[in-house]
């Protein structure tokens, strides 16, 4: 990690930013840090830049910038809030974010910039494995249509790899399209393996069941009203899902499920475990819900 963090003449530190910055750059995704001592923000924002980047193994290098020792340089690129990171490819900025983000987002941003950085010669699995990272990374950060134009292409390319099948039918059902997503793992054999293709299918089955709920406020009335109505807490549940509100949906499923577990032969545990099979086993929100279950459970 490289740091222009004491005063120098102006000349010396652009030649210091040319060399750690522009060249260094060539072949290598380069972030640039605007920070100041002051700055709050940056004293949570900096440590996660510098685990993700390490954890890159050196495909990504941070270059760390004080803007008070540097003046001329963050003039130049018309740094106007901190901490504010660019990131550098070739020799050029490619993209940019202002503010302290979470530590899932900075990774997700370093992954999808990754991809755009040039494979090792001769290494063509590599450039692959980034194309499906990059894809995986706007998928995380909510660019379900960009996702699924990146699956789609690769889709087309790679027609026999499961992860990208899956891929490609996780951001169909972002975009709300769970039939064309079905649709898109029908080309997979029925012995298809992937960590990846069980979350899909359980995505895929849960969007089916994601009917619409024309006035939730009066569903949420009738479950408040009568908290043994366990079938109208699951279509509760539903609905709140339906709308993108996964955490009210939990909420409900679980009141459901602590006060009488196995009612409505268990409709509301089984919706549960299928939503937590959709977000992932890694998923940090799976986690604390599963956490929470856990807790109802074994009371």
């Amino acid at each position: 990690m490289a740091s222009l963090s004491t005063p120098q003449a102006d000349k010396a530190s652009i030649a210091a930013f040319k060399r750690d910055v522009i060249d260094g750059s060539a072949n290598t995704l380069v972030l640039v840090d605007f920070w100041a001592e002051w700055c709050g923000p940056c004293k949570t924002l900096t440590p996660l830049l510098e685990r993700a980047v390490a954890a890159t193994g050196g495909r990504a290098l941070l270059v760390k910038i004080d803007v008070d020792a540097h003046q001329a340089i963050a003039a130049q690129f018309r740094v106007q809030s901190i901490p504010t990171v660019y990131a550098f490819i070739g020799g050029q900025p490619v993209d940019g974010f202002q503010g302290a983000l979470g530590e899932r987002e900075v990774k997700a941003f370093i992954d999808r910039l990754l991809a755009a950085v040039p494979a090792a010669p001769g290494d063509p699995e590599t450039e692959v494995k980034e194309m499906i990272a990059a894809a995986n990374a706007a998928l995380d950060e909510g660019a379900a249509a960009e996702a699924a134009e990146m699956f789609g292409a690769l889709a087309q390319e790679f027609p026999d790899r499961v992860e990208v099948i899956a891929g490609h039918a996780r951001a169909l059902v972002a975009l709300g399209q769970p039939a064309t997503a079905e649709t898109a793992l029908s080309v997979l054999p029925a012995d298809a393996k992937d960590p990846t293709l069980a979350q899909t299918r359980a995505a895929i089955a849960l969007a089916k069941d994601a009917v619409p709920v024309d006035d939730l406020e009066s569903l949420a009335a009738r479950v408040a009203a009568d908290l043994d109505d366990h079938a109208a807490a699951v279509e509760l549940a539903g609905g709140r899902m339906a709308a993108g509100d996964r955490d009210g949906a939990a909420d409900v499923l679980l009141a459901s499920i602590a006060r009488e577990c196995d009612a409505n032969e268990g409709a509301a545990k089984a919706k549960l475990l299928k939503m937590l099979e959709a977000a992932g086993f890694a998923d940090p929100w799976a986690a604390a819900v599963r956490r929470r279950l856990s807790t109802i459970l074994f009371a």
